[in-house]
């Protein structure tokens, strides 16, 4: 039969996934505050510092990551796998 792994793989596996599973409760907090505060306000805290009249000269700040003066359109048909 296969030999075992060595104690120090093991204890560096169950380190590694320990730390990889907490990662991954925090990033899962995270998302449920975030959803949970733009349901609670109507997504008003989203878009609260991205209004016209604050808009910062350069579109992409860190208090606003998106121009909220432009209007995001897609081309007909774009996505659809059909590159001409």
């Amino acid at each position: 039969h296969a030999a075992s792994p060595l104690p120090l793989q093991k204890w560096a596996l169950l380190a590694l996934s320990s730390c990889s599973s907490l990662c991954c409760l925090c990033c899962l907090l995270g998302l449920l505050v975030a959803v949970g505060l733009t349901l609670g306000t109507q997504g008003r805290v989203l878009l609260g510092p991205c209004s016209a009249g604050s808009a910062a000269p350069a579109p992409a700040s860190r208090e606003c990551p998106f121009d909220p003066t432009r209007v995001y359109v897609s081309a007909p048909g774009a996505g659809d796998g059909d590159v001409p």
